[in-house]
């Protein structure tokens, strides 16, 4: 039946009967492809009765359905008549892992980060309210979502209203973790209905969304309504494939492509360092917002599980709460994805900052992450952090810098500190020469007229681009400034004895490491550039080829110096 489905006309013109075995022929479909190419598959396989249903009764894109997390929309893409895409999926030039603009009338937020389309959908009620359209808004929320505190501030809106907003409650009792909480205990002891009738919504539920028929007939309900009303699905994560209802740690939430191998990650580098640095300090504690798994806590969690503490999807919470545990005399590590950070990046702000407090913010997947695309790329943090005051940040070369930047980190008691990596393979181990002052020195030449300042992982680019250089006679030097803000002084002035300093990195060229470097030496014979990602939205393809891309590998890098150098 895929091969016939165009759009979701082709999906209301199908008799009840053939249903279920529509949603087997997507099962089959998203296990084969998804393996293939890589992405979520757990989140999915629980969604698919659940979003025919919605394209039975709603008229997309004449009614606007948004998903939240976008990461469970494949259903509603194949629906949407993009089964012949799949194979692009999360590739360069392919289909996004989340909705997009770009691909379809019928997707209209890219929303990858989680607990925001309860918000948008309150602004295009209003908007449709206003201009008379007669259009309808669903919003398909996981559970997981929930514990997002937007959410509830868009629950309050919606249900203070009389618009007919439609909240198709995804409860599967998870996002990444277990779904934590007070909410969410509310849902499973079946109190929730008082929750959501207090704010003001109708309530339909509890109802079985794997059930494609009883869905339908609760959505029919609640479209006639003509109010705002919440339509609780019950669903299992992972559903109708066995290993990944199997799947303990996330319900196999992700998977990698066919053959993919990455080996050891930094990841798994911060991972052990952690429970190292627990087992020897009582006041380490760890918070994660909803990502035990995906930022490494697993093991610290094992070894210490009173010392952790999820907070659900609420990063502005897990912040301020860290702030209240380091007012306490605690150390908290806070470890996210570097791109989720910005969402909390008042409470680091005001609420650690200005406080002087001694919290870690670990950074995951910074930089280029690859497949995931505009959203998940993390390459804002290393522009936008170095304002903050008193913020120390670090940017880790390899594993053992990683496990000593860390130990550095969590050993500073008067303000925040941050370390980011980027979401690969972490390599080797890069040797320094020697240290000057925060700063290591990884190749020295006698009257070097370049410098390249390699922060983090460009370092191994970097010194491969100094070889290549020799051999068109250009003296070149490699420091790792570890610490990439505050800016050292003692490597403003080893800089300035140089006649060009190239600084390479993985964020955006506003406001990183090389722009304030270049404002130090402002005046002297010094010419400083910065070598960086544009700033701008960059779109999914593997990390190895947008860093080609942009000039942020060894051929780069030597191109970029020698038209620095006028061609020598």
């Amino acid at each position: 039946m895929l091969a016939d489905i165009t759009s979701p006309a082709d999906v209301r013109a199908l008799p009840s009967s053939a249903l279920g075995s529509l949603a087997e022929e997507i099962r089959a479909f998203l296990i084969s492809r998804v393996h293939r190419t890589g992405g979520h598959l757990g989140p999915n396989l629980g969604a698919v009765e659940l979003t025919i249903a919605v394209h039975r009764v709603f008229s997309s894109p004449v009614d606007v359905v948004l998903f939240d997390t976008g990461h469970q929309s494949y259903v509603h893409k194949m629906l949407t008549g993009r089964c012949t895409d799949f194979d692009s999926l999360r590739q360069a030039g392919g289909l996004s892992g989340y909705p997009s603009a770009a691909e379809s009338a019928h997707d209209v937020i890219e929303n990858s980060h989680a607990s925001t389309a309860l918000s948008y959908a309150d602004g295009l009620a209003k908007a449709f309210e206003l201009s008379g359209a007669d259009r309808r808004v669903v919003a398909i929320v996981g559970d997981g979502a929930l514990t997002g505190g937007m959410c509830w501030e868009a629950l309050n809106n919606i249900g203070g209203s009389a618009r007919p907003v439609v909240v198709v409650l995804n409860d599967n009792g998870r996002s990444y973790d277990p779904t934590t909480g007070g909410f969410a205990a509310s849902l499973r002891s079946g109190t929730a209905r008082g929750l959501f009738e207090a704010l003001g919504l109708a309530y339909l539920g509890e109802v079985d969304g794997h059930d494609v028929h009883a869905v339908e007939n609760a959505l029919w309900e609640a479209k006639a309504l003509g109010r705002p009303v919440v339509v609780h699905c019950k669903t299992v994560k992972g559903k109708g494939y066995e290993a990944a209802e199997a799947d303990e740690a996330d319900r196999m939430h992700a998977v990698g492509a066919s053959g993919a191998s990455t080996g050891r990650t930094w990841t798994d580098a911060f991972s052990d360092e952690i429970v190292a640095i627990g087992s020897e300090r009582p006041d380490i504690v760890c918070v994660t917002a909803a990502m035990l798994e995906p930022v490494g806590l697993r093991p610290f969690s094992q070894r210490f599980p009173s010392r952790v503490f999820d907070v659900g999807i609420a990063e502005q919470h897990a912040v301020t709460s860290a702030a209240g545990m380091a007012m306490g005399g605690l150390h908290p590590v806070v470890a996210v994805y570097a791109t989720f950070l910005s969402r909390a990046f008042d409470q680091l702000l005001m609420d650690v900052a200005l406080h002087r407090l001694p919290v870690t913010f670990v950074l995951d997947r910074a930089g280029v992450t690859g497949p995931d695309g505009a959203s998940h790329h993390g390459m804002w943090d290393a522009s936008v952090l170095p304002v903050v005051p008193g913020l120390r940040l670090a940017a880790p070369r390899d594993p053992s810098s990683l496990a000593a930047l860390l130990r550095e980190a969590v050993a500073v008691s008067d303000g925040p500190t941050v370390v980011r990596y980027p979401k690969s393979s972490a390599g080797p181990d890069v040797p320094a020469l020697r240290r000057v002052s925060h700063f290591d020195v990884l190749r020295e030449v006698p009257d070097a007229e370049v410098l390249l300042v390699a922060v983090g992982p460009l370092a191994g680019p970097c010194l491969a681009a100094a070889l290549e250089l020799e051999s068109h006679d250009v003296r070149v030097s490699v420091v790792d400034p570890r610490w990439i803000a505050p800016l050292d002084p003692h490597l403003v002035k080893y800089s300035s004895r140089h006649r060009l300093v190239l600084a390479v990195e993985d964020t955006t060229s506003t406001g990183a490491l090389g722009s304030r470097l270049g404002q130090a030496l402002t005046g002297s014979s010094t010419c400083v550039a910065t070598f960086a990602l544009p700033a701008r939205f960059l779109p999914h393809d593997s990390r190895a080829r947008i860093l080609r891309a942009h000039g942020l590998d060894a051929a780069g890098i030597t191109t970029s110096v020698l038209k620095r150098l006028g061609g020598k």
